[in-house]
């Protein structure tokens, strides 16, 4: 019992110590006291007296450049006795005993004075600040794992110095990011435990809930149960694995062999308890009710959301008047009292908006033709807009819908039009080369169509004429200048033309046909022509 007793007051002391290096930035001359401690944190082993000191101070200004050697030394010993410094064992050389009065004290920062100036400029830097979640650290997380157990799982042990360097730079991506969760989420709570936003403040709330928090989450559910897989896979190996990292690089920890009374703190990772952290983060496996770090996370989620709720009904019972209005009624109620039939109106008008009808001009549907003689009460309803009924406004509301992308429809048509350009090409292709045979070949569908197309505007362009008795044709041809293709067609007695397609035969009697480039010369005569005619 007496031993647990000693135990538990040395720990209570040490405790108690450890606590006085916050002392500093509490006390009336904390700016002066994080001023010098400033000056040490800006040094790396060294140690300063006091000249060296004040005239640091001097040179950066603030709050400390206004201390004499009298009160800066008080500072620099109250600084030891809370164990923020250490005195130096830095020899002293002197020329004058006033010299050697000056110097001989040297002060060095101590690790735990600089590990709470270290806190305490961060938080001075950025308390208030909306932290971003790092939540790409957690796809490298997964990552590393991944790796991580890939190496156990390979054939013969795992090489220990690439075991390292994958555990220590999975866990500082870890910290990170489970640290800027922590952060995130406070500055969360912090604002939205005010009760004072306005409309603006809760509008950009609610879209950093509902966009921002929304993705966190969203990412955090879907590495969780990768991660969990991982861990599962590595746990059975991970003692051995560890031991192999000790044996091949021990490190700082091999004071706690030869020092036993020093304690070592080791690099994230190094240790069981570190891998049992990281899994307790995403899954429960302590048994302990309380639950993962993402579980948690959910819930701190879903009370953000509680708590933006409860600032949107705050500001709708404000803006709709569910507040005590006792007073001003009875006020209301001694002007109704004390005025005029007149003006008794014209504050009721005033009061709660009770105007005169009006009359409000709709256009009628214009396909309705409604005589004058017929009643508003037998009459065809007219559709009033639902603004113009409920607030007598014609102006519209919302957001304007987003202009429709037609770049893919446009892509798909310009395609469907090179495609037809395409194949009317390749018809004309093939009529210019069956001109004068088209009774020997068969033609195919579109060449068939293009073939037909141009006869009829060629029969179009056409003119009759009597020669001999009988009807000639002059001028019967027709051109596709973009085709580069020409057709003429004349009338032969006795000719019988038949042009045979894919769609089906069509037969043209007394008609001679030729097809030609539109760079061509111009048939000559109806003799030439028909040489060159099917």
């Amino acid at each position: 019992m007496e031993g647990n007793e000693s135990h538990a007051q040395r720990t209570g002391a040490e405790a108690w110590q450890r606590l006085s290096a916050y002392a500093y930035l509490s006390v009336p001359e904390r700016l002066e006291y994080l001023a010098v401690m400033r000056v040490f944190r800006g040094t790396l082993l060294a140690d300063l007296s006091v000249p060296d000191v004040l005239a640091k101070l001097k040179r950066t200004g603030g709050s400390g450049a206004a201390c004499d050697v009298e009160t800066l030394t008080a500072r620099l010993e109250q600084l030891v006795r809370w164990g923020n410094l250490l005195r130096s064992t830095h020899a002293v050389r002197a020329t004058t005993i006033a010299e050697y009065q000056r110097s001989r004290s040297r002060y060095q920062l101590s690790k735990l004075g600089e590990r709470v100036q270290r806190d305490a400029d961060e938080v001075l830097a950025g308390a208030d600040a909306a932290r971003e979640v790092s939540s790409e650290l957690l796809t490298l997380v997964d990552r590393g794992l991944s790796e991580i157990a890939a190496l156990i799982a390979a054939p013969g042990s795992a090489n220990p110095q690439q075991a390292l360097e994958r555990i220590s730079t999975l866990f500082v991506q870890f910290a990170e990011f489970a640290e800027s969760v922590r952060d995130f989420y406070a500055y969360l709570g912090q604002v939205l435990a005010r009760y004072d936003l306005d409309g603006a403040e809760y509008q950009g709330f609610k879209e950093l809930l509902l966009d921002y928090v929304e993705a966190i989450t969203e990412e955090v559910s879907f590495r969780a149960p990768r991660i969990a897989t991982h861990l599962d896979a590595i746990w059975p190996n991970l003692p051995v694995l560890l031991a192999d990292i000790d044996a091949h690089a021990a490190g700082i920890g091999a004071l706690a062999e030869g020092l036993p009374e020093t304690r070592v703190q080791r690099s994230r990772g190094r240790d069981l308890a570190d891998w049992e952290g990281l899994r307790d983060w995403f899954a429960d496996t302590g048994g302990h009710g309380r639950g993962s770090q993402v579980d948690q996370l959910r819930d701190a989620t879903l009370r953000a959301l509680q708590s933006l709720l409860a600032n949107a009904k705050r500001m709708l019972r404000s803006a709709s008047g569910e507040m005590s209005r006792r007073k001003d009624l009875l006020r209301l109620a001694a002007w109704f009292d004390a005025a005029e039939p007149q003006e008794a109106h014209d504050i009721a008008v005033a009061a709660f908006g009770i105007y005169g009808a009006r009359h409000l001009g709709v256009a009628p549907d214009p396909d309705r033709s409604v005589p004058a003689y017929v009643s508003w009460w037998t009459g065809p309803v007219v559709d009033v807009p639902v603004a113009l009924r409920e607030r007598g406004s014609r102006a519209p509301r919302g957001r304007a819908a987003a202009a429709e992308d037609h770049a893919e429809q446009k892509h798909r048509l310009m395609e469907q039009a090179r495609e037809q350009t395409e194949a009317r090409r390749a018809a004309a292709d093939e009529l210019r080369s069956a001109s004068g045979r088209f009774d020997q070949v068969r033609l195919s569908a579109a060449a068939m169509r293009l073939l037909l197309e141009l006869l009829t505007s060629a029969l179009g362009n056409a003119r009759l004429r009597q020669d001999t008795g009988d009807f000639m044709i002059d001028g019967a041809h027709a051109s596709d200048a973009d085709l580069g293709i020409r057709l003429t067609a004349w009338r032969t007695p006795g000719r019988l033309t038949v042009l045979r397609s894919a769609d089906g035969d069509l037969t043209a009697d007394d008609l001679a046909l030729a097809v030609e480039s539109a760079s061509s010369p111009m048939v000559g005569n109806i003799s030439s022509a028909g040489e060159a005619s099917a």
